[in-house]
């Protein structure tokens, strides 16, 4: 997990709608507290990759030089202020961190977990 956390490379890839393609790998921002991983789109719920996630519930992330097959679950709760300091430490000097803590990104957060099959 320290490797990933230490990375800005995660691309994730939920499954297709047959539910056996992985999905166009999309980078995207990740954070981990308390030993899990967090993600969030960009774009909000809208996002592609977002409504594959939480329709298929399964797909690939690779970081790295990590592939692993996960479970995507969304999140909501007081745990995102969390999340968004984990962002803050993370990317603070990028000009895209005010939207990836802003209410748009963060009613899409999303945690990944390793799959258990």
């Amino acid at each position: 997990m320290r490797k990933i956390a230490d990375t800005d490379d995660l691309h994730i890839s939920p499954f297709r709608e047959d539910g056996m393609t992985y999905g166009t790998p999309t980078w995207i921002w990740s954070v981990v507290v308390d030993d899990s991983l967090y993600v969030r789109a960009y774009h909000g719920t809208a996002s592609r990759w977002y409504k594959a996630a939480m329709q298929q519930k399964r797909g690939r992330i690779t970081a790295a030089a990590i592939t692993k097959d996960v479970t995507f679950e969304a999140l909501d709760g007081t745990i995102n202020e969390r999340i968004d300091d984990a962002y803050r430490a993370k990317y603070k000097a990028s000009l895209y961190l005010q939207p990836m803590i802003g209410r748009h990104s963060r009613s899409a957060t999303v945690k990944i977990e390793p799959s258990k099959t």
